[in-house]
């Protein structure tokens, strides 16, 4: 478990909406950016890294910001399970190959 795994907090789907919510439109109310993340988390109690971190991302979903959207990072976690299980399938049949091979040199006995 990472250290700060324990000290994690999880919050609701519905907080993380509206405390992204209310950092737009707070952006969009006063035309400023700067320290809008910090008040907003204050005011919800969550943490500043929390949000600025789901505030990047909900940029991302909406084509404001470069980087991986959800289902994007979701395929690409998916597709380095399947190159991690093709891998080890093809050493498991490059054994066997060998074994095989090297049956097929021995001399017969019969």
């Amino acid at each position: 478990m990472p250290a700060n795994q324990g000290s994690q907090k999880r919050y609701p789907p519905e907080l993380k909406e509206r405390a992204v919510r209310m950092v737009f439109e707070t952006i969009a109310e006063t035309g400023e950016r700067h320290g809008v993340i910090g008040r907003v988390a204050r005011q919800l109690g969550i943490g500043d890294q929390s949000l600025r971190t789901w505030v990047a991302q909900a940029e991302v979903e909406g084509g404001k910001r470069a980087g991986l959207t959800a289902e994007e990072r979701a395929e690409l976690k998916q597709l380095r399970k399947e190159v991690r299980e093709l891998r080890r399938s093809n050493e498991i049949l490059k054994s066997a190959s060998a074994f095989f091979a090297a049956e097929l040199d021995r001399p017969s006995h019969r």
